[in-house]
C-alpha cells in the first residue's frame, strides 16, 4: 500500500501535464475530461491506499514494538533468576520503554521507504522518456544527496550508542534508589542519592544534546540539499520550455516532479536516521536474546519421584517429607546459597527423594519445589489474581492463606477487599502487608516442598508468633523448609539443622540446640547472653 500510494501521488504531475498540453492547449475537451478523470482516479487511490497504508502501518509498530517485548519477556521467563545476574533492572526498563519503540518506528517507515524507492524510479523513467538529461539530472543527482548525507549518519549512530547506555545506567540507579528508599531514609542518605541523580541524569542530558545537535544539521541537510535540488531542476526545466525542447505542459509536470522528489528525499532520509536508532536498540534487544540461563534441562530428563525428601549434599541439609525444617546458618551467605541449590536456581548436588534434581527438567522442579524469598513481590493487577497464580477461583483456600499468613489487615484496608487493584510492585501496602501476602501467595499455591526464606523479617513479634503457631498447621503432610533465624519460628518446627563454615554440624529442636549448641546461640540470639 505505502508503494501504490507514493506512486499515486508520483503520477499526478504527469497526468496535470497531459490535461494541459492535450486539454487546454489543443482546446480539446474531450481529452481534458480524460485527464481531469485519471487525476480524480489516482487522487481516488492515494486516498484509499492512504488509509491502508496507515493501517497497516499502525498494525506493523504494534506488531514490531510488542512482538520484541513478548521475546525479552519469554526470554526473562526462560533465564529466571540468572537474568537480575546478567541485566541490570534499569536496562530491562530501557528495552520496554525506549528500545520497542525504535524498533516499532523502523519498521513502521519501512512501507514508506519502499514506496520513495518505487516512486522516485517511476518519476525517473516519466522524465527520461519526457528529457533524457533532466531524467538522467534525477537519477543521479537523487542518490547523490543521499550519499552526501551518509558521513553524518556513523557518527549519529554512535552517539545515540553512547546516550542509550548512558540512559541504561541512569535507569539502574533510579531503579536502585526507589527500591532502596526507605533504607535511604532511615540512614539520611537520601540528599547524597538525590545529588548523584542529578549528576547522572545531567550527564544523560549532555549526551542527548549531542545527539540533538548532530540531528538538527541532519534535518536541516534534509530540507536544504533537496531544496538546492528542485530549484536546480525546475531553472533547468524552463530553459529547456524556453528553448522548445518541452511543451508547457511537460515544465508544469516537471516542476510537479520537482516538488515531490522532496517527498522521497526526506522518507529516504527518515528512514535512515530511524534505522540508526533501531540497530542500536536492536542491538540492546539481541544482548539480552542471547543470554542463557545458568540452569538448563537435561538431554534425557528423568521422571519426577513419589517421595518429597529434600537433600543438600553439599551441606548435609536434610529436609524430611512432611515436617517442617528449619534452616540456620552462622553465615547469610550460606543461608541464600543453600535455599538457591535446594530451588535448583544455581548448579548443586541436590536430591528429591534420591533422584538429583539436575536429572529432572526445570518445569518439573519449578512444580515440585517453589522457593519463597524475600526478593518476591506483588505485580499490578487485583489482588484475587495475585495471590491465586493457578486461577483456581477456590475462595475458601485463599480465605485460610490470608489467615495463615496473618494479612487480613491488608485486605481490610482495601475498599473492595480481595478484588482491589494492586498497585505495581504493592506500592499502597507497608513492608510487613506485602511480606505477608507473598507469603499467602506461596501458601495457595501449595507446592509438595515449599522453601520460605526470611518470612517475618518484616513483622511484628505478635504477627511473626501467630504466623508461626498457624504455618504448622497449615502445611501439615507437606515438607516445608523455613530458612530463619528467628527464636519465634525455630521454637515451632519440627527440626531445626545449623550449618557453619557451609555445613550442617548439628540437628534437634531448637531448645535443644540452645542449652548445646553454643553457636547456635550465639547466631539466633544475636550475642546477647554472651554481652549479659
Amino acid at each position: 500500500f505505502g508503494i501504490v500510494w507514493m506512486v499515486a501521488q508520483a503520477l499526478m504531475p504527469a497526468f496535470i501535464g497531459r490535461a494541459i498540453d492535450e486539454g487546454v492547449a489543443a482546446n480539446d475537451t474531450g481529452r481534458l475530461t480524460f485527464w481531469a478523470m485519471m487525476l480524480l482516479a489516482a487522487g481516488v487511490i492515494q486516498a484509499v491506499t492512504g488509509i491502508f497504508r496507515h493501517r497497516f502501518s499502525v498494525s506493523l509498530w504494534l506488531n514490531a514494538a510488542y512482538r520484541t517485548v513478548q521475546l525479552v519477556n519469554r526470554k526473562a521467563s526462560q533465564l529466571g533468576a540468572t537474568l537480575p545476574k546478567r541485566v541490570a533492572t534499569g536496562e530491562v526498563v530501557s528495552v520496554g520503554a525506549n528500545d520497542v519503540a525504535h524498533i516499532g518506528n523502523s519498521v513502521d517507515a519501512l512501507g514508506r521507504a519502499a514506496g520513495a524507492v518505487v516512486s522516485f524510479l517511476v518519476v525517473a523513467a516519466i522524465m527520461l522518456w519526457t528529457s533524457r538529461p533532466l531524467g538522467l539530472i534525477v537519477l543521479i543527482g537523487v542518490p547523490v544527496l543521499l550519499i552526501a548525507i551518509g558521513p553524518l549518519l556513523k557518527p549519529l549512530q554512535q552517539r545515540n550508542l553512547a546516550a542509550r547506555e548512558m540512559q541504561g545506567e541512569l535507569n539502574n540507579l533510579a531503579s536502585d534508589i526507589v527500591g532502596g528508599l526507605r533504607v535511604l531514609r532511615g540512614i539520611g542518605g537520601e540528599e547524597v542519592f538525590h545529588q548523584r541523580y542529578v549528576v547522572e541524569s545531567q550527564r544523560v542530558r549532555a549526551a542527548g544534546v549531542r545527539v540533538a545537535r548532530l540531528q538538527s544539521v541532519l534535518d536541516a541537510f534534509q530540507i536544504l540539499l533537496p531544496g538546492i535540488f528542485v530549484v536546480f531542476v525546475v531553472w533547468l526545466g524552463a530553459r529547456f520550455a524556453a528553448e522548445g525542447d518541452i511543451s508547457p505542459g511537460e515544465l508544469v509536470a516537471f516542476y510537479g516532479y520537482a516538488a515531490f522528489l522532496m517527498l522521497p528525499l526526506r522518507t529516504a532520509t527518515e528512514f535512515a536516521n530511524k534505522l540508526i536508532r533501531a540497530r542500536v536498540a536492536a542491538g540492546r534487544v539481541i544482548a539480552v536474546l542471547r543470554l542463557e540461563p545458568e540452569i538448563t534441562d537435561p538431554a534425557t530428563p528423568v521422571a519426577a519421584p513419589r517421595g518429597n525428601t529434600l537433600v543438600d549434599s553439599q551441606s548435609g541439609f536434610v529436609a524430611r517429607e512432611g515436617s517442617i525444617t528449619a534452616l540456620v546458618c552462622d553465615e547469610p551467605a550460606d543461608s541464600a546459597a543453600i535455599a538457591d541449590r535446594l530451588g535448583r536456581f544455581v548448579p548443586g548436588d541436590v536430591e528429591l527423594d534420591g533422584v538429583p534434581l539436575a536429572d529432572m527438567s526445570v518445569d518439573t522442579v519449578r512444580r515440585r519445589v517453589m522457593v519463597s524469598d524475600t526478593a518476591s513481590t506483588l505485580f499490578s493487577g487485583t489482588l484475587r489474581d495475585e495471590l491465586d497464580m493457578t486461577d483456581s477461583g477456590d475462595t475458601a483456600v485463599l480465605t485460610r492463606a490470608i489467615h495463615t499468613a496473618s494479612a487480613q489487615d491488608a485486605l481490610e484496608a482495601l475498599p473492595d477487599g480481595i478484588d482491589a487493584r494492586v498497585e505495581e510492585r504493592g506500592r499502597s501496602f507497608s513492608g510487613g502487608q506485602r511480606q505477608r501476602l507473598v507469603l499467602a501467595r506461596a501458601l495457595v499455591a501449595n507446592p509438595e516442598v515449599l522453601i520460605l526464606v526470611e518470612p517475618t523479617s518484616a513483622v511484628d513479634a505478635h504477627t511473626e508468633a501467630r504466623i508461626a503457631e498457624r504455618l504448622r498447621d497449615h502445611r501439615a503432610g507437606r515438607t516445608t523448609v523455613v530458612v530463619t533465624g528467628s527464636p519465634l519460628l525455630l521454637d515451632r518446627v519440627d527440626i531445626v539443622a545449623f550449618v557453619a563454615s557451609g555445613r550442617v554440624v548439628a540437628e534437634g529442636s531448637h531448645r535443644e540446640l540452645l542449652a548445646t549448641v553454643p553457636a547456635y546461640r550465639r547466631t539466633v540470639t544475636r550475642g546477647e547472653e554472651d554481652e549479659s
